[in-house]
């Protein structure tokens, strides 16, 4: 069996880019041979910032004739038909065809036959088509051609079993790229050009010649020098796997160097410290065990120098250094004016064309915020104040260099200006959570705030009918959505939020034309679907989920998860699943009826009818749980609701087990009919048991 490798050199493309197109590379080609029907053992793929690597093992050399059997019309069928068909089959006569026998009748059949030949002649087509075909985030064309990819493609090597294979990836305008067996090494180490025969050939050389090609040793070396510096000064690495994984696309051989700055800097905040050396010069920062940030750093180079990496250290610390004072000096500038002076200014930023300024919003987002706290029992002043100055470092020098610090840089300076610890903390926490690993905020200014934000800004775009669709939601409104549950739940926040719908919609006053009510039904709807999402996520059963929010779903959502738990838990016994089953065949036999006498069994029962004891027994029952299930749900105490329901077990089976719901009478069969009408009431008021499965796993 033989092997198939192909290495295509570009210039430096995107560390982000890099492992995605490799696997839409080796997908590409392997869908082609499957499509062809060449068997292969295993794809698989490597990248390097200038370099996508692919091998492909076990193919035969040579594709062996293919018979494929196609059937055709049947034996009499039309002239035109069977013409029809001979064409489709490369046949000229009937004759060329066999008649065989089916259990639908005689057919004509055609044997075509699929001409093989050698692999490396297939392949010539197939890897050209598979680079054209590649998807990029961005792309670009370079020089006169034509051809779009992510950078200039500058050589492919492309060899099946040690031979060159023959084909040329096409540019445009007179430009192409012709396959062959030479590349080159480091652009900087070795840059002499290397004559490759297999894909372990190529591995030992490229490694000769200072290129890593496999992703996951770079990133292990990189980490495990890099833990090395840390342990030996006593420290630990800032933990950043999205940025351990950026480093690795961009080095070919990584050599790990630690550098310092200045202790003076580590009076900025180390938020911004870290930002710094992370988004702008792709540094490790080195931490102290209890979480601060040190003045030392780790600096993975792409170079082997003579000196041990002086000249680069004392380089990168000359740069770092500069964008530190940078920072210093936004930090510095931003002291000098308070949080509040800057309030008036957020008058200048738009929220959105339709729902005003940032000014306007922070307005609605402090009674909101109030109105949180009120139903919270909590007191308002911390609140009211963190949700006025929540906004204003949008407009410091910091956030406007590091925007992925807003809220962050709040807090700095809410502490620096003598404001609470809860004021200053719920600023920074109010777009908590910003994702599912996100954490969430406990402390109950933090939350209210964190609701506020995101119940204005859910109001406010489903008010103007600007709503997700599909995959497209640029407002990040499901984020918000399931950030709301996710503060009420993982709080246990047991109150209504509904109410608070409708109030931030009237806040918008005359920016929005809608009904709070529609507005706020759309809302609970919205937020019932990501609740589903949320709670299949931790494991409960979605007919369990249908069942209760198929009811209908309030702004009480601890409240509606405690019922589906509760239920949950319930069917999980024995009586829980008996009593099921007894819902379930209640619910068939109504249903059947119904359908047969073409009217409507409302559970009105005349107990003057009643002429066995399980019928007396069941309805008594029933009346008694319905008059407490009903209370029990509204306290909210879902363990008595259960006991309830668990205590109608024995009377319906009872009930099936002696009487003849079917009678011949049609006044005691009726009646019965409408005592079944009535078990499936009751237990309706819990859930809708029509939507649970008869079996639970």
């Amino acid at each position: 069996m033989a092997e198939l490798f192909i290495e295509i050199l570009s210039a430096d493309i995107p560390a982000r880019m890099q492992k995605k197109a490799a696997e839409d590379f080796v997908s590409n080609l392997l869908s082609q041979l499957e499509k062809a029907d060449i068997p292969f053992d295993e794809g698989r793929f490597q990248s390097t910032p200038r370099r996508l690597i692919f091998t492909v093992t076990g193919l035969p050399e040579e594709i062996a004739d293919q018979v494929e059997e196609r059937r055709g019309p049947k034996v009499g069928a039309p002239d035109k038909a069977v013409e029809g068909f001979l064409r489709g089959a490369g046949l000229k006569s009937i004759d060329d065809c066999v008649v065989k026998e089916t259990p639908k009748g005689s057919f004509y059949f055609a044997e075509i036959v699929k001409k093989g030949g050698a692999t490396i002649d297939a392949l010539k087509d197939m890897i050209p088509e598979a680079i054209a075909a590649m998807s990029w985030p961005k792309s670009m064309r370079w020089g006169t051609t034509r051809f779009r990819w992510a950078r200039p493609l500058k050589n492919i090597v492309a060899l099946f079993e040690g031979r060159v294979i023959p084909f040329s990836l096409d540019l445009g305008n007179d430009n192409k790229i012709v396959a062959n067996n030479k590349t080159v090494g480091h652009r900087f180490l070795s840059p002499d050009s290397l004559t490759i025969d297999s894909y372990a050939d190529y591995q030992k050389k490229m490694h000769q010649a200072y290129v890593m090609i496999a992703r996951e040793e770079r990133k292990k070396i990189i980490l495990d020098e890099a833990r090395l510096i840390a342990k030996s000064k006593g420290l630990v690495l800032h933990e950043d796997p999205a940025l351990i994984e950026e480093i690795v696309g961009l080095i070919e051989w990584p050599v790990v160097l630690q550098g310092a700055f200045d202790k003076d800097f580590l009076k900025v905040p180390q938020e911004c410290l870290i930002t710094t050396m992370k988004k702008d010069q792709k540094y490790i920062p080195l931490m102290t065990k209890e979480g601060e940030l040190s003045n030392l750093f780790i600096i993975v180079s792409n170079m082997i120098t003579k000196d041990q990496g002086k000249a680069i250290i004392a380089g990168n610390e000359k740069v770092l250094r500069a964008r530190l004072s940078d920072a210093k000096f936004f930090y510095e500038q931003d002291l000098k004016e308070t949080l509040e002076a800057r309030l008036p200014r957020l008058k200048e930023i738009k929220f959105h064309d339709r729902l005003g300024n940032l000014y306007e919003r922070t307005g609605r987002l402090e009674k909101l915020a109030v109105a949180l706290a009120d139903a919270m029992d909590y007191k308002a002043d911390e609140v009211a104040e963190a949700a006025k100055l929540c906004k204003c470092d949008l407009l410091t020098g910091m956030v406007g260099e590091f925007p992925e610090l807003q809220g962050i840089m709040g807090r700095y300076y809410a502490l620096a200006e003598k404001h609470s610890q809860k004021t200053a903390y719920a600023i920074e926490d109010h777009y908590k959570p910003a994702g599912p690993d996100d954490t969430c905020p406990q402390d109950p200014v933090s939350v209210q705030l964190a609701l506020a934000e995101k119940i204005d800004i859910l109001s406010g775009f489903f008010a103007i009918n600007e709503k997700p669709t599909g995959s497209k939601d640029p407002f990040a409104l499901r984020r918000a959505g399931l950030g709301i549950i996710r503060l009420c739940l993982e709080n246990d926040l047991n109150i209504d939020i509904a109410p608070l719908f409708d109030k931030a919609v009237s806040l918008y006053g005359e920016l929005v034309d809608a009904k709070a009510q529609a507005v706020r039904d759309e809302l609970l709807t919205f937020l019932g679907e990501r609740m589903k999402v949320a709670l299949k996520d931790q494991g409960v059963r979605h007919d369990l989920i249908d069942s209760v929010f198929s009811l209908g779903l309030d702004g009480n959502l601890v409240r509606v998860v405690s019922r589906v738990q509760a239920l949950q838990n319930f069917l999980q016994t024995e009586d829980g699943a008996n009593l099921l089953a007894g819902y379930k065949r209640a619910s068939n036999i109504v249903a059947i009826e119904t359908e047969k006498d073409k009217q409507d069994f409302d559970g009105r029962i005349d107990e003057s009818l009643f002429s066995q004891a399980e019928e007396k027994q069941l309805f008594e029952s029933l009346s008694q749980s319905e008059k407490r299930i009903e209370p029990a749900l509204k306290e909210e105490r879902f363990e008595i609701v259960m006991e309830e329901m668990a205590k109608l077990r024995a009377p319906i089976d009872a009930f099936f087990d002696r009487v003849t719901v079917n009678d011949n009478d049609p006044n005691l069969r009726q009646n019965r009919l409408n005592m079944l009408s009535k078990i499936t009431g009751t237990l309706n008021q819990v859930a809708d048991f029509s939507k649970i499965a008869d079996k639970l796993d």
